[in-house]
């Protein structure tokens, strides 16, 4: 998996922030949730259109 194919970076899709392709989900929540402690199940039920891989491609960033 490259981590490039699973994130979008787009100047009309959240100010250009990156985010998972397909979504309007910043990277910058994601890495927030897990900073704060969230589960990857927590964050998976709250966000049902992320993957694990989505989270995992996320980590990889920080």
């Amino acid at each position: 998996m490259k981590v490039f194919d699973r994130i979008e970076i787009n100047p009309r899709i959240c100010n250009g922030k990156p985010v998972i392709k397909s979504t309007r989900i910043p990277i910058s929540v994601i890495l927030e949730l897990i900073a704060e402690g969230k589960a990857w199940q927590a964050i998976l039920d709250g966000y049902p259109e992320l993957t694990r891989e989505d989270i995992h491609t996320a980590m990889q960033l920080k």
